[in-house]
């Protein structure tokens, strides 16, 4: 089942960003962009995951054809079910215990924390310690756990491991590839490192304005 597809995608600032992007995510899929810094890969990420209208294209994402064509309070329950979104910023609540930020998310989302996957994730340690007295690996581990306890059908992440050693990158994005499997869910991450894309269904490219899949 077709997940998410974007089509003729284009953006610009002062210039032209990119222009020409394309791409479709199916159940179980994985989709890695890679590019430099500053290349636009989060402005894409952002326009898939309904933070930033396109200049140009459409996106059908989860069922809802064009996105950018739905009421706010429609967007809002798109983002609340069925989207979770790993941005490079935590955006934990640091006066919050490991705990209740993992709550607040997955109650807003009617789910239930998952504890296994705290295990996996070796934060489980950290339940009633609050999150700024983490270090920052530990954090970036409770942002993406705190995603996958709300089920999302649709996962949007920007360099969701960069704040990790390689092993434990690598142990994570085992992980988030086996959350897809199971639930039949898809995602979209933008990252620079050749090593975690690679585990990818799919890779792009953007380079120069051009979005061309590699992979």
């Amino acid at each position: 089942m077709q997940l998410l597809k974007a089509t003729d995608l284009s953006h610009s600032f002062e210039t032209l960003l990119y222009e020409g992007v394309n791409l479709d995510c199916n159940e179980g899929e994985s989709i890695a962009i890679l590019g430099v810094s500053g290349s636009g890969k989060s402005t894409i990420l952002n326009h898939l995951s309904t933070l930033l209208p396109p200049k140009s294209g459409s996106i059908d994402l989860l069922n809802q054809k064009n996105i950018y064509s739905l009421s706010i309070d429609e967007l809002l329950a798109l983002r609340r079910y069925g989207v979770g979104i790993i941005f490079q910023a935590h955006y934990l609540f640091r006066g919050f215990s490991t705990q209740e930020n993992l709550a607040i998310a997955s109650f807003l989302a009617h789910q239930e924390v998952d504890m296994k996957l705290l295990e996996r994730m070796g934060i489980s340690h950290t339940l009633s310690q609050q999150v700024g007295e983490l270090s920052g690996g530990q954090q970036q581990r409770v942002s993406i756990a705190r995603i996958l306890c709300k089920k999302p059908k649709m996962i949007f992440a920007d360099e969701p491991t960069g704040n990790l050693d390689k092993q434990t990158a690598l142990s994570v994005m085992k992980i988030i590839l086996e959350f897809l499997q199971e639930r039949g869910a898809g995602m979209v991450l933008a990252t620079h490192d050749e090593e975690i894309a690679k585990n990818c269904t799919k890779i792009f490219l953007l380079e120069n304005k051009v979005f061309r899949q590699i992979k």
